[in-house]
């Protein structure tokens, strides 16, 4: 994408009670933050220990829901990974 602001942009918080948590989800999508999308863009920031922020930039209407949707299921498949191995047996 290029460097102009681009026109749709949305943005998530994420909190936890377990900084650790954030942590882990941080580190799992940071590298695809990273990547070079045609069309869109993500950023990661950290807001506290307790919360992160997840902005995407993106040039259309349909890049920024396939975008958001993409990053809110890896972060649904973090949290279901860190639940599943948190049950006892």
């Amino acid at each position: 994408m290029t460097d102009a602001e681009p026109p749709w942009t949305a943005s998530v918080t994420l909190r936890a009670a377990r900084p650790e948590v954030l942590r882990w989800i941080e580190q799992s999508l940071l590298p695809e933050a990273a990547r070079e999308v045609p069309r869109a863009r993500a950023e990661l920031h950290r807001v506290s220990d307790g919360a992160i922020e997840l902005r995407v930039f993106a040039r259309d209407s349909g890049a920024l829901r396939a975008a958001l949707n993409t990053y809110l299921g890896w972060i649904h498949l973090s949290l279901a990974t860190v639940n599943a191995t948190d049950r006892p047996g």
